[in-house]
């Protein structure tokens, strides 16, 4: 009955209301002077090539870009399958919510390999060895002045293209760390927390819910197998205003006309609700810690395995 009242002042004024928006208020604003502060965390150092380049040595960034586009193309069906079976009603869920922002982050991942694969087709030949080309060819030259001419513009056209890709590269950065941090949480607070306590006839495990709750993760460990991406513990301020933003979410929603909650441990109602809030605002520091293991593990075990083959990412933190 408490909760068929979420709509009527007293829901709202309630001691635990006030807490639990200080618990969730509090790191936002810290969130927002840190990144006002550090800018960008480590894009003051990041090349572009880093973003679409794989960090394997002897693998093109077609393959990059194919996984990528892959991914994509896989987690719109998924996320098609699930509206459809259950409507528009499952973006209430914070599933969804992170689910659509990892197909997100391939979808700008695809656009981004699309245009280094461009770059990496056409990368100019360097000083010494343009030097060396055109003296080897300069018999069967008719015209060198017109092959250097021709060189310089695809150098002068290529820079533009480089200069195009700085919003895509810090929205790119911004979401995949935003991702990583999303799917672990998801993942873990599903497999974990709430799947052993639904066990009864209203719930039922089905493929399509195993793979919404799995395929995000799966195909996000896999692209950081696959990529440069950079990651750091910077990202985890994007994480918390990204998870801030869903609890405003259902706050304005049941400010509204809502009176359901998704996921009970969000209900105001119940003097418990402060300790629920502390736990899934700590709970944010080992989720994102745990990617951040998996990202040390890949350069740990791997470059020992492949010491040859595996390219290592400078992830100095550099103020912009």
């Amino acid at each position: 009955m408490e909760n068929s009242s979420s709509m009527s002042v007293e829901y709202w004024v309630r001691w635990q209301v006030l807490v639990c928006a200080l618990i969730f208020i509090l790191p936002t604003a810290i969130a927002v002077v840190h990144l006002r502060k550090r800018g960008g965390g480590v894009r003051g150092t990041l090349k572009p090539a880093d973003l679409w380049d794989p960090c394997w040595r002897n693998l093109h960034p077609r393959w990059l870009l194919f996984y990528r586009a892959f991914a994509f193309v896989a987690m719109a069906f998924f996320l098609y399958q699930t509206v459809a079976a259950f409507g528009f009603f499952v973006f209430f869920f914070y599933t969804q919510w992170s689910f659509a922002l990892v197909m997100l982050y391939f979808a700008i991942a695809t656009i981004v390999s699309i245009r280094g694969c461009r770059i990496h087709g056409s990368k100019p030949i360097q000083n010494g060895e343009r030097d060396k080309f055109l003296n080897n060819n300069s018999e069967e030259t008719t015209s060198p002045s017109k092959d250097k001419e021709q060189k310089f513009e695809l150098h002068r056209n290529q820079t533009p293209i480089i200069e195009q890709l700085r919003f895509l590269d810090n929205l790119l950065l911004i979401v995949y760390q935003t991702c990583a941090g999303a799917v672990m949480l998801t993942d873990i607070v599903f497999w974990c927390l709430l799947l052993p306590f639904m066990t009864g006839d209203n719930f039922k495990l089905t493929l399509l819910i195993g793979c919404m709750h799995s395929v995000n993760a799966v195909f996000l460990i896999i692209e950081s197998a696959l990529s440069r991406m950079p990651f750091t513990w910077f990202g985890l301020i994007y994480f918390v205003m990204w998870s801030c933003a869903y609890v405003v979410f259902q706050w304005v929603l049941h400010a509204c006309c809502f009176t359901w909650w998704p996921y009970p441990f969000l209900d105001l109602s119940t003097p418990w609700a402060p300790l629920w809030y502390l736990a899934l605002a700590l709970v944010h520091i080992p989720c994102y810690g745990l990617y951040m293991l998996l990202m040390k593990a890949k350069y740990t075990a791997l470059s020992g395995m492949f010491p040859h083959a595996l390219v290592r990412v400078s992830t100095e933190k550099k103020n912009v």
